[in-house]
């Protein structure tokens, strides 16, 4: 960003920014963080996420229930059970910079920086999973 361009954002609508506000407020949680992470680039069901984060299947459906609220995930029947994903990219970018923002303030070199560090969890800015 050039600060000496001149240009300015448009001010936003107040509606807008109070679902951002909402985003912000649901990312919140390290539960919720965790949920949204193990979503990028897939979908789960209520038993695999709660395995994946240490939870109850009850507790991350309470916290899935707020997500899908939010709309930051979205569900698919399967039979008797039910799938979450992210809602879009947008949500899996928001997620990934602020895990590669946290890398960045915990770390002298960032994890997701490193090449030979084995990070195979942490996706790219893409979402894909780096090697």
């Amino acid at each position: 960003m050039d600060a000496d361009s001149g240009a300015r954002r448009a001010v936003l609508p107040g509606e807008q920014v109070d679902l951002a506000v909402e985003v912000f407020r649901m990312l919140s949680d390290a539960t919720r963080i965790q949920l949204l992470w193990a979503l990028i680039d897939r979908e789960l069901s209520v038993n695999e996420l709660a395995d994946h984060v240490g939870k109850t299947p009850a507790s991350v459906s309470q916290h899935l229930a707020k997500l899908r609220m939010t709309r930051l995930v979205q569900t698919r029947r399967e039979g008797t059970s039910v799938y979450y994903r992210l809602e879009n990219d947008h949500i899996a970018q928001l997620v990934t910079d602020a895990v590669y923002n946290a890398d960045h303030a915990t770390a002298a070199v960032p994890d997701h920086h490193r090449p030979d560090a084995g990070v195979s969890t942490l996706p790219t800015s893409r979402g894909e999973v780096s090697s």
